[in-house]
């Protein structure tokens, strides 16, 4: 059961719906005139059950089946990054500091193409919820959705979705039972101390050896607090203070992320970046104020649906293009929150030897969305077959 034929007849005109999202990107939840697009299709291909402004700007469209089921939801991202598009192509982004460096013009068109195929042939038994979501990158669109009450209201029973995978053979498929990517938090360490002039330190109370030592002891919480087993990353990725060379200033603030999996984990690594802080900046004279914030959880798929999906895949793609149980990431994915909330699972599809996602010269590879869409498509058949 290999990509759908009439899925792969449409390849040329998904090409150029996906090029035109990518002309076009919008960021977080203001995702206005990429959801009008997304509707205008979905009337399109006669689908008339069409729900807008779901977390502002999302969209959710019913398609029946030809007899009584279950209700499985698709999802697809819309919004894009703030970043120049520097990837010389002629379907670049037309607006300054806005592109689709992730691929989720791509994961749109995906969905639309499982939309169309489904809305023609209606050839399974209960009901598709096709989900497009603003504001993955940062916003949570997916956590406002689910609160808005989208999984009760539309009965969704089960949730699935799938993001590109740069790096990975183009049209191989891989997911897991399980903890699939990390949680993601971020953390600001503001110190204060007091500004002088530079030749005379020691009438200042300088925060930068504050801060250097900070930067220096927080490597430890991986190396030295948790067990070598547990994956936990805890990245400084922000360093900031003073105007001039001559200046010892007031003030340094340093920033990152910290990437885990195990709530216990998660608990640790903040304690400690809290206690080490404190601790270093107490040792310097200086103060200090830690902002920790929790970010999306783990993504999580469940074991049950996972092996499902991976199935599915094989049967697309092929046995040995598919891995079911693939080692976790350390990004994140506020599909997280769909997967608390239902059962579901989460795959890469991968995009063949491109520029990773959310690099300026990334470019989503078209010829992988036929695949996407077909997978969306023989999972929903599969999972809710019509009686023979």
């Amino acid at each position: 059961m290999p990509v759908i034929n009439s899925i792969a007849a449409e390849a040329e005109q998904m090409t150029v719906w996906r090029r035109y999202l990518h002309r076009h990107p919008e960021l977080m939840f203001d995702c206005v005139k990429t959801a009008a697009f997304v509707v205008e299709k979905l009337r399109s291909f006669g689908i008339s059950e069409i729900h807008e402004g779901i977390a502002k700007t999302g969209v959710v469209a019913i398609i029946e089946g030809r007899g009584p089921g279950p209700t499985i939801g698709l999802r697809a991202d819309m919004d894009a990054l703030p970043m120049d598009d520097l990837s010389g192509t002629e379907h670049a982004s037309t607006v300054p500091g806005v592109a689709h460096t992730c691929g989720h013009d791509g994961h749109t068109v995906m969905l639309l193409g499982a939309a169309r195929y489904l809305a023609a042939t209606r050839n399974f038994a209960g009901r598709v919820a096709l989900i497009f979501q603003p504001a993955e990158e940062g916003g949570g669109g997916g956590k406002v959705m689910v609160e808005e009450g989208m999984m009760e209201r539309f009965g969704i029973e089960e949730v699935y979705g799938i993001h590109n995978a740069p790096g990975d053979p183009a049209g191989h498929i891989r997911t897991a039972p399980g903890a699939l990517m990390a949680a993601a938090d971020s953390f600001r360490i503001e110190i204060a101390g007091k500004g002088g002039h530079g030749a005379s330190p020691h009438l200042a109370v300088d925060p930068i050896p504050a801060a250097v030592a900070t930067v220096q002891a927080l490597q430890t919480v991986v190396s030295r607090n948790t067990d070598p087993l547990d994956r936990l990353v805890l990245s400084v990725t922000e360093i900031h203070s003073g105007t001039a060379h001559n200046i010892i200033p007031g003030t340094a603030w340093l920033g990152g992320t910290v990437r885990s999996f195990r709530p216990e984990v998660r608990n640790l690594a903040e304690e400690r970046l809290r206690d080490i802080a404190t601790a270093q900046a107490e040792v310097f004279g200086c103060t200090v104020e830690v902002v920790y914030d929790r970010g999306y959880p783990p993504c999580v798929n469940h074991p049950e649906q996972a092996r499902f999906a991976a199935d599915v895949a094989r049967e697309v793609v092929g046995d040995d293009k598919v891995d079911g149980n693939c080692d976790p990431i350390m990004p994140a994915e506020d599909f997280a929150y769909m997967l608390q909330a239902r059962p579901g699972a989460y795959l890469f599809l991968g995009q063949g030897d491109t520029p990773v996602c959310h690099h300026p010269e990334y470019d989503f590879n078209d010829a992988i969305a036929p695949i996407g869409a077909s997978f969306f498509a023989r999972l929903v058949e599969t999972a809710m077959p019509l009686e023979s």
